[in-house]
């Protein structure tokens, strides 16, 4: 495994990130709606097989399901590859608060 460095003015090595400079304040993640339109699906599977994160998952029937929405990470392969377009991801609005 390699790992980056860097040589510090005083000769000394120093591991990339370690520096308190190098340590960003994180944005709040981003979270995103999904919306299954029911009359317009067929049950075919594509997006809960396209879901990376496993947001959407199938019933005993075979229709899609949401299982876990805060794990969405926006992506849209479901919405992309739905044959029908019967699904739609949207990102939440941000509380007023914020």
């Amino acid at each position: 495994m390699a790992y980056s460095s860097r040589h510090t003015e005083e000769g000394k090595t120093a591991q990339k990130g370690n520096h308190p400079a190098s340590k960003r304040s994180e944005k709040p993640k981003k979270k995103f709606n999904q919306f299954i339109f029911r009359d317009w699906c067929k049950c075919c599977g594509i997006c809960s097989a396209f879901c990376p994160k496993g947001v959407i998952g199938r019933d005993e029937k075979g229709a899609p399901v949401i299982q876990d929405p805060d794990a969405c990470i926006g992506c849209r392969f479901c919405e992309l590859h739905c044959p029908d377009f019967a699904i739609t991801i949207k990102e939440r609005e941000a509380p007023k608060d914020q």
